[in-house]
């Protein structure tokens, strides 16, 4: 929750506040969030206009998550910015403020999680990866690609042939049979 007390509700009034506050839980999505206590670095402007405050800016945070091919770990930065009109309590208002769209104050005081929450989950890669051209894992073995550029392995064999294979194999340990012929 911030404070707006000292802007006074006078339209055309101003300040700027810079601060860090603690990350929510679950500020992200499955595989790439803001860890919860860390801190986000907040650069704000506050001014009153005639339906309530106006607050402009931007919030910074670190990442963390995992690559969605290699599942390799993946540490980052994220700046988002903010802009939001939190209308003055009204006690008139029925309408509901969460079909509304309308971010209201509580008193004096305005609450930025949701619209943080809102702003940085929108930001965020819906398939984070290491790097552009990861190129995964091996779907066999389960290796890292990255790691071993060459990696592959003999061509599959389909089930259903695989008693023929045995029977490939028993030919060539019997050698030739024109050698035997020739004997």
């Amino acid at each position: 929750m911030l404070d707006t007390r000292e802007l006074g509700r006078r339209p055309g009034s101003q300040r700027t506040k810079t601060f860090e506050a603690p990350a929510p839980a679950d500020l992200g999505i499955e595989v790439l969030r803001v860890p919860e206590g860390s801190p986000i670095e907040l650069d704000l402007r506050l001014e009153a206009v005639m339906e309530g405050v106006l607050v402009t800016g931007t919030a910074a945070a670190r990442l963390e998550g995992e690559c969605v091919r290699c599942l390799e770990p993946i540490h980052d930065d994220v700046e988002v910015d903010l802009q939001e009109l939190f209308v003055y309590e009204d006690e008139d208002s029925g309408a509901d403020d969460e079909e509304s769209g309308v971010s209201r104050m509580e008193g004096d005081l305005l609450d930025l999680e949701p619209v943080l929450r809102d702003t940085v989950v929108l930001s965020l890669p819906f398939q984070p990866l290491c790097q552009d051209d990861c190129p995964g894992l091996c779907p066999e073995c389960g290796a890292r690609l990255a790691d071993d550029p060459g990696h592959r392995h003999d061509e599959p064999i389909d089930p259903r042939w695989a008693a023929l294979a045995g029977l490939t194999q028993d030919d060539e340990s019997a050698g030739d049979p024109a050698d035997k012929r020739s004997e």
